[in-house]
């Protein structure tokens, strides 16, 4: 070991920064080498004995990463070595970059342009201190940046502070700003800003970004970000440049957000009244704005037609089939708007005009239809309207079995941050039969996938610091039987965190049990050739021939079944199975053969009861608010696999599976798991698609969906909800109940679950939608003189819609007096309207 080497590691063990940095700037080309050859082996040795605590030698981290800038030899050894695994621990410190900037300030030219360039290409997102690093080494060097969406993000964010226009690298990435895929994520107001000052102080071209913005917003379409668009504002478009670009601005009204295209549609209004819109984008224009399901932008498209049509008559006929379209519309209030418009237009119509809008006007309810009829001059017949099918989303699929050890380790291999449930089945149980099978071939096929063994690739960190997420025990017991010795070895480490079973979050224990035994059984050499609970169909129900098979081929095997795969396959039998089935579980012989049998012979697993409720919670800090409360009374035939709790888990996706006829219970697990789970209303869809009763949880389940902020889980228990109606199993009593509780102590979001109706019931669910509108109505209409709830004009709406494709007539109780009240309230209206419909149809 040199002299220097061991004072220089004095220095890095004592955490000395500074010191390590000063001497390393004073070695010569020897000295370098001589520290360049002990620190890998160095920080290999002490990465080994910290055992993944690394916030016991933290101090050493930014020592090491200066020793090896100024030391190691190569640009790429150099650019490897601050990517350092170990070194991402070590936290942000103003500073650091310039330290780097001067130890490299002492390579020659060329090699400092290098290692700028290779430092800046493996930047990623997530590579803060880095970030830094690279930004210092390209502004020393000069060398213009490479093409790095994460380098240029990082940028972006940080445009906002400091003095952009000071920044070397202004002019190498300002053209690229409005290219990078991430900019949703990077640009917001106070970037905005930043890009508005610089074209005020003359460093960005105004006319050059105004098109980057125009460009960007048409190319991200729907996903247009509304912060763009108000920098377009503040650009401020000459004249000359609207006209220039009214075919762009028509083109991001089909689908842009809606303040996007107020932008866009403020610019073609103002083209249009400069007489600098033609007819055919003027019509292109406003017919888009008019199929907007968003009524702010219908609206503004009637208002647009009108005063075109009243400003050059020949418009007319485009205005009023324009308008004519709104008829079609669900909201009252366009029909509303568009009725005054066509009536008001109506001495200007040509006759091809007149025959659109009266053949639309059938789709209008009596008064307005009545409007139109005056006006034009001419009866108008209510047109029968089709109702939409009931089309409900498939049952998921199962994926295919494993064919081949290979395909077994490509099936791991790709198995890095998460796997879903089938996933899960298909690996496992392709590893119980390969394993007995081929063996030999197996552990060949998975060699390069664990060797050398990464720990932390298997969820362990530290003595005390382990993850053990399903899709890691998973990998587990893959490893479990590909090197027992090592897996025997890393669950020994791992038990020293004294993992509690009772941290495993609802339903997942049924998967965790299972992996932990195939775990134990690899490492000890008492595998079973084949597992029992491998699920037949994707909604996670196993046949009973198959299962039957399985027992038979254990007992012929001489093995026994793991007693947590017993435990689940029967937990996802059919509901109702065959006499004969049990009576062939008898005759196995075997313990596990008679469990089944006496399991099929008592029913199965009885429905558990449920009972959900709001309550006043406590958060602390004196905070106090509603909750929902999930009361649930396991079977007493339950194995001890399966409780509701409040755990995290990021596997509530997978419940649907686990118990695939018991509703109830897979309901009740997910509403004791919605505040820990990013993802249980995703559920909901399979859910439906199981078996046995849908009450009081699956109810509370689908208002909780339904109420979602989230598009995708909004839209997931509106999935559910078909599921449910094309199988007439839709809880409507009991859903019905779930809203009116969970609506006044905010639980509930009404406007978010009318959306969600008004989708089911265009989507086929109407008669369901209809039955739940119904039994809502007499519950949440207001009494005279009580302030109405916000959302409810929209249920009314959303009602007269299902109603319509439903073909219903009656009362609904309060409906009348409501509809009888004077005003003109939105409410009143569409009370109204649906009471006239029920009405109409009973009489």
């Amino acid at each position: 070991m040199s002299e220097h080497w061991e004072a220089l590691r004095k220095l890095i063990r004592a955490g000395d920064t500074p010191g390590t940095v000063r001497s390393v700037a004073g070695y010569g080309d020897a000295e370098r080498r001589a520290v360049a050859a002990e620190l890998p082996s160095y920080l290999a040795a002490r990465a080994e004995a910290a055992d993944g605590r690394w916030w016991e030698w933290r101090r050493e981290f930014r020592p090491l990463l200066m020793a090896g800038v100024g030391c190691l030899g190569g640009a790429a050894a150099v650019a490897s070595w601050i990517y350092r695994r170990e070194f991402r621990w070590r936290g942000p410190k103003d500073g650091e970059s310039r330290m780097i900037v001067d130890l490299v300030r002492r390579r020659p030219a060329a090699w400092q342009r290098d290692l700028a360039r290779r430092v800046t290409l493996r930047l990623r997102v997530t590579h803060e201190n880095e970030w830094f690093i690279a930004a210092g080494l390209l502004k020393e060097t000069g060398v213009e940046p490479p093409d790095n969406e994460a380098f240029l993000m990082g940028w972006v964010r940080r445009l906002g502070s400091g003095r952009p226009e000071d920044d070397p690298l202004l002019s190498h990435l300002a053209p690229r700003i409005f290219e990078m895929s991430g900019l949703r994520q990077a640009f917001a107001a106070p970037q905005a800003d930043a890009v508005l000052r610089l074209v005020q102080s003359g460093h960005l071209d105004r006319a050059e970004v105004l098109g980057q913005v125009v460009r960007r917003l048409l190319r991200d379409g729907a996903d247009g970000p509304p912060v763009l668009a108000e920098l377009h504002d503040r650009l401020g478009p000459e004249p000359d440049e609207v006209t220039g670009r009214v075919g762009d601005y028509a083109a991001m009204l089909p689908v842009a957000p809606v303040a996007v295209s107020v932008m866009a549609l403020t610019r073609l209004r103002w083209a249009d009244e400069a007489g600098r819109l033609d007819e055919e984008l003027f019509a292109e224009a406003v017919e888009a704005l008019a199929f907007r399901p968003e009524r702010k932008l219908v609206q503004a498209a009637v208002a647009w037609a009108q005063d075109a049509a009243e400003r050059v008559p020949a418009r007319s006929d485009v205005a009023l089939r324009v308008i004519a379209e709104v008829f079609r519309q669900d909201s009252l209030v366009s029909q509303e708007r568009a009725v005054r418009a066509a009536v008001r237009l109506a001495g200007r119509a040509g006759e091809e005009a007149r025959r659109v809008v009266l053949e639309a006007a059938g789709a209008l309810p009596a008064g307005p239809r009545e409007k139109i009829a005056t006006a034009y001059g001419e009866t108008v017949e209510a047109e029968t309207v089709e109702a939409p099918a009931l089309v409900a989303p498939p049952a998921p699929a199962l994926p295919p079995p494993v064919s081949s050890p290979a395909e077994l380790a490509e099936a791991v291999a790709a198995v890095e941050h998460g796997v879903g449930a089938g996933a899960f089945e298909r690996i496992l149980a392709g590893l119980a039969q390969w394993a007995h099978r081929e063996p030999d071939a197996l552990r060949e096929a998975l060699r390069p996938w664990w060797q050398p063994l990464q720990p932390q690739a298997f969820g362990h960190y530290a003595h005390y610091d382990s993850d053990e997420r399903l899709h890691l025990l998973l990998m587990r017991a893959v490893l479990a039987f590909a090197s027992p010795k090592d897996s025997r070895r890393l669950t020994k480490r791992i038990r020293r965190n004294a993992h509690d079973p009772e941290e495993t979050g609802g339903l997942d224990r049924l998967y965790e049990t299972r992996a932990r035994e195939l775990i134990a059984a690899y490492e000890t050499a008492s595998a079973p050739p084949l597992l029992l609970a491998t699920p037949t169909s994707g909604t996670g129900h196993l046949a009973p021939e198959a299962l039957l098979d399985r027992l038979e081929r254990l007992a012929a095997a001489g093995a026994e079944p793991l007693p947590g795969d017993l435990a689940h396959a029967l937990l996802r039998l059919p509901r109702t199975v065959d006499e004969a089935a049990a009576e062939r579980a008898g005759k196995i012989g075997t313990k596990a053969g008679d469990e089944c049998a006496a399991w099929l012979r008592g029913g199965g697993l009885p429905d558990p009861e449920v009972r959900c409720s709001v309550q006043r919670g406590a958060y602390g800090w004196g905070v106090r608010a509603d909750e929902l409360r999930v009361e649930l009374e396991l079977p007493e035939r339950l194995p001890g696999l399966a409780r509701p709790g409040s755990n995290w888990t990021d596997s509530a996706r997978w419940w649907p599976m686990a118990a695939p006829s018991h509703r109830e219970l897979v309901a009740a697990h997910l509403l004791s798991a919605r505040h820990s789970s990013d993802d249980g209303h995703l559920a909901v869809a399979a859910l439906a698609h199981g078996d046995g009763p849908a009450g009081t949880a699956v109810a509370y389940l689908l208002a909780t969906g339904m109420s979602e902020e989230d598009p995708p889980k909004r839209a997931a228990a509106v999935d559910g909800l078909l599921v449910l109606a094309a199988r007439g199993e839709v809880p409507v009593p009991e859903l019905v109940e779930a809203l009116v509780t969970l609506l006044p102590a905010g639980l509930v979001t009404l406007s978010r679950v009318v959306s969600a109706l008004g989708e089911a019931a265009h989507a086929g669910g109407h008669e369901a939608v209809w039955a739940v509108v119904a039994g809502l109505l007499p519950r949440l209409l207001p009494e005279a003189g009580e302030r109405p709830r916000a959302g409810l004009a929209d249920l009314l709406a959303v009602g007269a819609t299902a109603a319509t494709f439903a073909g219903v007539h009656g009362e609904v109780p309060r409906l009348a007096e409501t509809a009888a009240r004077k005003g003109s309230s939105r409410l009143t209206r569409e009370a109204r309207r649906l009471h006239g419909l029920l009405t109409a149809r009973s009489g």
